[in-house]
């Protein structure tokens, strides 16, 4: 994938804030540590399936 693609990546996941570090634009060839993916996950998830909130 070029570098253009993989930032339109980047640039995607930080609008929608499943990361928050915009100097990954800057990293886009270099390794993710593991829990920085996790906490991507995790923040993906919660976007899908957010906690059940009763309204009473």
């Amino acid at each position: 994938m070029d570098q253009a693609g993989k930032a339109e990546i980047v640039k995607r996941a930080l609008t929608a804030g499943i990361i928050n570090d915009p100097q990954w634009l800057h990293k886009l060839d270099e390794p993710m540590p593991a829990w920085a993916v996790i906490e991507m996950l995790v923040k993906l998830l919660e976007k899908l399936d957010p906690p059940y909130e009763t309204y009473d």
